[in-house]
């Protein structure tokens, strides 16, 4: 496989290796590659939790177990009674 990487880039590597972290560019595009993977696993978590989270709201408001408010007024106050 051969990648092509911007000129920023390219130096951003190239300063990786160079501050001795990573023997060579190969390692420093591995690790990058780990940590776009661990960032996708956890935004998908998130999502999942959100999703949870949007169900059991959803649950809520089927079950009348909501409160309306209009306004900043009512809102403020609904806050006060927390």
């Amino acid at each position: 496989m051969h990648v092509s990487l911007t000129p920023k880039l390219e130096k951003f590597v190239k300063a990786k290796v160079e501050s001795g972290l990573y023997n060579n560019a190969s390692e420093v595009m591995r690790e990058a590659l780990r940590l776009m993977r661990e960032h996708e696993e956890v935004r998908r978590l998130k999502l999942e939790r959100l999703r949870e989270e949007l169900a059991k709201g959803e649950a809520d408001l089927a079950a009348g177990r909501a409160t309306a408010i209009a306004g900043d007024d009512e809102l403020a106050e609904f806050f006060a009674r927390l």
